[in-house]
């Protein structure tokens, strides 16, 4: 049977649940897949997390290098972010150098932490002019289940938050946090049989009319917005969009991003299936393991 034959197929009983209002997986129109954060899950890089979004599963890394700025920002660090679609995670994913797919995808991720300016970037001058700290962030997809996007700049934030700069003792500084100060988060929505879903897993993305992912900052303004898709979207149909991703990311900022500190105590692994109970409990090594169990973000 053909690709475009079971496309149809799988549109028309996607579009056959959602008239009865249910998804495929049972999850609400405007419900999130459960989401797992791990951080510091490389030794060897400044910062890491881990995200489990649904079955969507996300590595970063955060390595630091000194190098020179870009010439119209001569007080300023850099900001480099690379995504790698590993062959593991998808039978759609080649090996060999970034496709046009991670660029996009990890372009969108950079955006909203370059817009949002999330990381004060002055911070990082070590000398006027002549040397910088360089940021690069490596997003490594292992599992493709949909929704690449919003996982991948979950786990960027998540691993920034968590990020050391390196003691340079020729210049005389010690190590210190990374300078985050913003937390912007993206949330992806997708047009779907007259319907806008939230959190599209990887059959509603094969079968959705558009999707648009959108990136707000913690006041609630715009950081990034990438659409899509073939499909139309009506002025009034982003306008929902937007409102639905701003109202999701003010949630999960709270539940999430809020809870990750950079230390030796801050919460090692958060869980949610998405807010009704909590549960703690101490860790091997001493520090906090926070486990929440909920229920549509």
């Amino acid at each position: 049977m053909s690709n475009n034959i079971l496309s149809v197929l799988k549109k028309d009983h996607i579009r056959r649940m959602m008239l009865e209002g249910r998804r495929g997986d049972g999850r609400g129109f405007e419900e999130m897949r459960p989401i797992e954060i791990r951080t510091r899950v490389i030794d060897k890089a400044e910062g890491s997390a881990y995200v489990k979004y649904g079955e969507t599963k996300v590595i970063v890394g955060i390595k630091l290098q000194k190098g020179e700025p870009f010439g119209d920002s001569p007080g300023e660090g850099v900001i480099m972010t690379g995504m790698e679609l590993n062959p593991i995670a998808s039978p759609e994913f080649e090996p060999g150098p970034p496709k046009e797919d991670a660029i996009e995808m990890a372009r969108i991720v950079d955006r909203g932490i370059r817009e949002s300016h999330a990381i004060d970037l002055e911070k990082l001058c070590i000398k006027h002019g002549e040397a910088v700290w360089i940021v690069f962030i490596d997003i490594s997809v292992l599992n493709d289940d949909g929704n690449i996007v919003d996982a991948s700049a979950l786990a960027a934030l998540a691993a920034l938050k968590t990020t050391t700069v390196p003691a340079d003792e020729e210049n005389g500084f010690a190590s210190c946090p990374l300078p985050v100060r913003e937390l912007p988060v993206s949330v992806t929505v997708a047009s779907l049989c007259g319907e806008l879903i939230i959190d599209p897993s990887l059959d509603e993305e094969a079968v959705c009319d558009t999707k648009l992912t959108v990136i707000t900052n913690s006041l609630g303004a715009l950081s990034g917005m990438q659409k899509s898709g073939s499909g139309p979207l009506p002025v009034e149909t982003v306008r929902r969009m937007v409102d639905m991703a701003r109202d999701r990311a003010r949630v999960m900022r709270t539940e999430f991003l809020n809870d990750i500190w950079y230390g030796d105590t801050f919460p090692e692994i958060l869980c949610r299936d998405l807010p009704t109970s909590f549960s703690a409990r101490p860790g091997n090594s001493g520090n906090l393991r926070i486990i929440w169990k909920e229920k549509n973000i």
